[in-house]
């Protein structure tokens, strides 16, 4: 089911500026039922990408009221909200009046095997890198052509996700999941200061462990780690098996994440 801007259509103009620039913001957000145990920290989210892109930002409580009924009676499923600066002029100059495009799905929760929540799972090592943009770093704008792109690089199923880094061979995350690493008895995870996206799961892991390292990580001392594990607000905490020949063992630390995950309301996956 599809609102936008609370009507049920699955169309937007040929205009908007979402269309034509990526000009807007997005957030994936789980649900467990009726229920969205990350929703304040993706309104948060949400806030700050407005206000860095100069966007109004959306009633909350109108998004809540519309996220309730695309999710209808799905028992668990992956909300997509889309926030474009809507239909503007031709040209990269802001329009005199913005009016937001607002567009709220929810699809059915992807199947993920509950053996790769014990077993871990198998990243490719991407030649695509991420470019520095602070102006960007952290929210979760539409322009996600590096991570398209980095994602073209493998077919083989048998690797699950990707391992991203930016120019200076310094590790940032998945293509579409944070990275944290346990790193000579330390939980470590890269800054996206300079690019990549500020998950929320991230920002839940990193608010139940203050002692969580968050610096810049080159990728030989990663690959270096004890503990390999990747945080997603849909596909939860993954712990990493294997990048490219080098291999990890899920350890004592992704299994207390993973503990603290299903204690903020998200049932172990089943195959």
């Amino acid at each position: 089911m599809m609102l936008i801007d609370g009507q049920l259509r699955e169309s937007v103009s040929a205009l908007d500026r979402g269309l034509s620039y990526g000009d807007g913001l997005f957030e994936t957000i789980r649900f467990e039922g009726k229920v969205a145990p990350l929703w304040a920290r993706h309104m948060q989210r949400l806030a700050i990408g407005c206000e860095r892109l100069r966007m109004p930002p959306p009633d909350s409580a109108l998004l809540w009221q519309e996220a309730q009924t695309v999710v209808g009676n799905l028992q668990r499923c992956v909300l997509r909200l889309t926030l474009t600066r809507g239909v503007g002029q031709r040209g990269y100059a802001l329009p005199d009046e913005t009016l937001p495009t607002r567009i709220v799905a929810a699809f059915p929760m992807p199947a993920i095997s509950a053996n790769l929540y014990i077993d871990g799972i198998r990243l490719y090592r991407c030649e695509t890198t991420l470019a520095d943009q602070p102006l960007l770093a952290g929210i979760k704008h539409l322009n996600r052509l590096e991570q398209v792109l980095a994602r073209v690089e493998w077919t083989d199923p048998s690797f699950a996700e990707g391992l991203v880094c930016d120019s200076r061979r310094h590790v940032v995350s998945a293509t579409s999941a944070n990275l944290f690493a346990m790193i000579d008895g330390e939980l470590t995870t890269p800054s996206v200061d300079r690019c990549g996206v500020a998950g929320v799961a991230r920002a839940a892991i990193l608010g139940a462990f203050p002692g969580c390292r968050v610096r810049d990580l080159p990728i030989d001392e990663a690959l270096g780690a004890s503990e390999l594990f990747l945080s997603s607000s849909v596909r939860g905490i993954l712990p990493v098996q294997a990048v490219g020949d080098t291999v990890y063992a899920p350890g004592p630390v992704v299994r207390a994440v993973q503990r603290h995950w299903r204690e903020l309301g998200f049932p172990m996956e089943q195959a």
